[in-house]
């Protein structure tokens, strides 16, 4: 009996999501396949590169021959502990293959697309053996399939995965928002601060890389602001602005240098910093009296949680401060000469950069701190030395960012750049010291 002219494939991807210069595994029409972290496996992978995969995760088989005598072929999950996603959907059982189709072995895990190539003689008809590169040919590459013609057929979760798709829809939603707030310019100036601010959050949750639930973020920047308006800051106040050498110089009052920075250290950095600290300790607390999952999504466990929920905290902080207090003070001194026109506009160029500028202010002191509240949990036998150094750290930073601020631009600009800096190495560490590191997205296909 002569075999068809037709052949299946099982195409890998490689970490950018193409399937460029990497080997095809080829499918038998009467043999299994298997996939998984077992050597005996057909398609074995390496077993400390992809943690997600079980060792025996997925088998691809033939299913039946189709009216014009072609045979097809369907996978099914073998209760693997991470699952198995076809075009972005979980699968339950069995599918049939069809061509085009993504598969992803566990969330974030090793994925491949399923091919047909014709005028290629099948298969023979044994079991398979291991596919290494260059054994077998590859299909034509000058062939155009219905996937490639129209990519939305088989993109599936990877739109919101790997597009920012999420991201661009927000950032439309946004812009119909502020349309329709022109002349609203309260509510504009509010709108444009929760874009502003989500972006800046969105880029250093990406640097992370560990999911944390967008409402346990919402609601540690929620607290932080509730505390600003609570009879707590000005409890606060007293203690390190009268008490402690941390009073803020008179409008127009002759400092040095020197003695600014001392203010701003004990009146500014460790005040503020303390006080946005308070719902990540929390977040902490609340984590150890929580039951599994929802301890892990809630609480404190690493740097990386730290870090996030220190951004978070920063948010609430920046928000309710530009927002409630510089943003009208501006309006106010610059409308009563002039007019209120004139106000908003110079309230709306004090929001934008004062919002922005936060990734190297308010957000790069909490994270750093964060980073230390988390360390302080991995090595509890070091909490008052590491607790303490982080505390320091990060209010000097901050001292040293109010202070320079009275002096020059350009010194400005170069301690904003350091305390990112100091963020950046933070989260870079805390992505190494990682419990979940095989699971975080940001390092799921590459070690340090």
């Amino acid at each position: 009996m002569t075999a068809p002219p037709y052949r299946a494939f099982l195409r890998p991807l490689s970490p950018d999501g193409t399937a460029k210069r990497l080997p095809s595994y080829p499918l038998s029409d009467h043999q299994e396949l298997f996939i998984g972290r077992d050597p005996s496996c057909e398609i074995s992978l390496d077993p400390n590169q992809y943690l997600v995969v079980s060792r025996r995760h997925a088998v691809i088989r033939p299913f039946s021959l189709v009216a014009n005598g072609l045979p097809s072929w369907e996978i099914c999950d073998l209760n693997s502990i991470n699952g198995t996603y076809i075009n972005g959907w979980d699968l339950r059982g069995c599918h049939q293959l069809r061509p085009g189709d993504r598969i992803e072995l566990g969330q974030n895990g090793p994925q491949f697309i399923f091919e047909y190539q014709f005028s290629t003689p099948l298969l023979s008809r044994r079991k398979p053996s291991k596919i290494t590169t260059g054994l077998f040919k590859e299909p034509n590459p000058n062939s155009v399939t219905f996937t490639q013609l129209f990519p939305l057929a088989s993109t599936g979760r990877d739109l919101t995965q790997k597009a920012f798709f999420i991201p661009a829809i927000l950032t439309v939603v946004f812009v119909v928002l502020m349309f329709a707030a022109v002349g609203e310019p309260v509510v504009f100036n509010l709108l444009l601060a929760a874009y502003l601010t989500g972006a800046t959050s969105y880029f250093i949750y990406q640097l992370c890389g560990k999911p944390k639930p967008w409402w346990v973020l919402l609601g540690c920047a929620v607290c932080t602001s509730l505390i600003l308006i609570s009879p707590l800051l000005p409890l606060f106040i007293i203690v390190f602005r009268d008490i402690l050498p941390g009073s803020l110089p008179n409008e127009g009052e002759m400092i040095s240098f020197m003695s600014l920075l001392i203010h701003m250290f004990f009146g500014a950095g460790l005040m503020e910093e303390l006080l946005k600290a308070i719902p990540i300790l929390g977040a902490y607390l609340l984590g150890t009296i929580l039951r599994s999952p929802w301890r892990e999504r809630v609480g404190v466990w690493e740097p990386l949680d730290g870090i996030l929920l220190g951004t978070a905290s920063a948010v609430g902080f920046t928000l309710l401060e530009t927002l409630g207090q510089y943003v009208p003070d501006i309006i106010d001194t610059v409308s009563f000469p002039t007019s209120q026109v004139s106000g908003q506009l110079m309230g709306l160029q004090l929001l934008i950069p004062r919002l922005l500028g936060s990734v190297a202010g308010h957000i790069a002191y909490s994270g750093y701190f964060g980073y230390f509240i988390g360390l302080s949990v991995l090595k509890p036998s070091h909490v008052l030395q590491i607790l303490t150094t982080g505390y320091l750290c990060a209010s000097a930073l901050h001292a040293l960012w109010n202070a320079t601020g009275f002096v020059s631009g350009l010194l400005l600009g170069l301690v904003g750049i350091l305390s990112y800096a100091f963020l950046a190495a933070a989260i870079l560490k805390a992505r190494v010291l990682s419990p979940t590191r095989s699971q975080n997205f940001a390092t799921r296909l590459s070690k340090d």
